[in-house]
């Protein structure tokens, strides 16, 4: 704009607005935070490819999405980052490519895998804000338990028909999703493991009806939340907003804390170890954590239950696995010699005086960047495997 003989002249440059102008003009709006913001999304189905959407239109920075299907047909009416040439990809790959194709300037990694058995929680500990967009009641529940113990807020999200809910748990501050658990849903996840700790091959998950329309309703609404933590206005703590949709109606319900819930616990001590899962053995982080809490014995404890052994009982054959409760089918705890189901034999920590000390991380099933827990008769310290950041964030955040 300039001015000459009493004349104003405007440009049409100065008429131009930048990407963020309209986010600007809301008094509370802070461009550099969402710019620097670190979001974990699970789950690109419908709800995420909502989520993910929203985030990248917001000029969110950092987003690491976590999937472990393909895409199918039935998918693409629901789905808007799919195409039907990407059928048979990953959802959280294609996913990433076009979150990043409508905003060019994120930052977006892609991790085709379960978030129960193949996710460190350090992943966990990277995120500001983690976002569920699942259909799985037992991934909630290793989310919920995640984010306590690395300290981050997690906004759930869930849909059917044209009705759904979002909701937001935050750390050290109860109710928590468990807490919301009633005896349904407990009985639910039960049947989703068999008496030996084994995953029923029956047990898939249904399909849930849904639609493209509340999909943007619940995905809104949890990307709002979303907002709001990071810069710090009040949110949804504790509580649903839920949405029916045949009539319109929708409410605030609070949910109530239950004291012996199993999820309330919070990593208060965690401290990097510079070596790398496929190297270092569980010699070493015990020895390592003897030395840091000048103890001379420790329990080593790990983030999730293994399965060390399927035992036969008829033709007393055992074999060693070392894969993550949970993540085997049944048809592979029959014994391959008389098709007897077999007893599983699990571990969740080491002593120092186990026969399998001196395997690596990566060999007794545990995933890259996880926390481990060293633990003494008087104190505790939480080791981080920091050495795998590289290979897990290739170095991009």
């Amino acid at each position: 704009m300039t001015v000459s003989n009493n004349t104003i002249s405007i440009k049409s440059s100065d008429l131009e607005e930048g990407r963020f102008s309209r986010f600007d003009l809301i008094k509370w709006w802070d461009q550099k935070i969402l710019k620097n913001a670190k979001i974990l999304v699970v789950g690109a189905g419908a709800l995420g490819n909502e989520i993910l959407k929203n985030l990248a239109l917001l000029g969110v920075g950092n987003i690491i999405i976590v999937d472990l299907d393909t895409i199918e047909e039935s998918n693409l009416s629901r789905s808007i980052l799919f195409r039907e040439s990407d059928i048979g990809s990953s959802k959280a790959e294609v996913a990433a490519k076009n979150t990043k194709g409508i905003y060019p300037d994120c930052k977006i990694i892609a991790i085709t895998g379960n978030i129960m058995y193949e996710i460190g929680l350090g992943i966990f500990g990277w995120a500001d804000v983690i976002i569920g967009a699942l259909d799985n009641r037992e991934a909630r529940l290793w989310i919920n338990r995640a984010a306590w113990k690395m300290n981050r807020p997690w906004v759930d999200g869930a849909i059917e028909g044209i009705n759904g809910v979002a909701r937001v748990f935050m750390p050290g501050s109860p109710p928590c999703y468990e807490c919301t658990l009633g005896e349904t849903d407990w009985k639910i996840l039960e049947k989703r493991m068999s008496c030996n700790l084994l995953t029923h091959k029956e047990m898939k998950l249904d399909k849930t009806p849904t639609t493209p329309t509340i999909s943007s309703i619940i995905a809104g609404i949890q990307v709002q939340e979303v907002l709001k933590i990071l810069h710090n206005l009040p949110i949804l703590a504790g509580k649903g907003y839920i949405f029916e949709g045949m009539n319109h109606t929708s409410y605030v319900i609070n949910y109530t804390s239950q004291s012996e819930c199993y999820s309330h616990e919070t990593y208060s001590n965690i401290k990097p170890f510079k070596g790398e899962s496929s190297t270092t053995s569980l010699n070493d982080l015990y020895n390592y954590a003897k030395t840091v809490l000048n103890e001379s014995e420790i329990t080593l404890e790990f983030s999730r239950e293994i399965i060390y052994k399927l035992r036969c009982t008829e033709c007393k054959t055992e074999t060693e696995i070392f894969k993550c409760v949970g993540s085997l089918s049944s048809k592979q705890g029959l014994c391959p010699k008389c098709s007897k189901m077999r007893e599983v034999i699990t571990l969740h920590k080491y002593t120092g005086k186990e026969s399998y000390g001196n395997k690596t991380i990566v060999d007794i099933g545990l995933p890259d960047y996880d926390v481990f827990i060293g633990r003494s008769q008087n104190q505790e310290i939480q080791l981080l495997i920091s050495g795998d950041y590289n290979k897990v964030l290739h170095n991009l955040f």
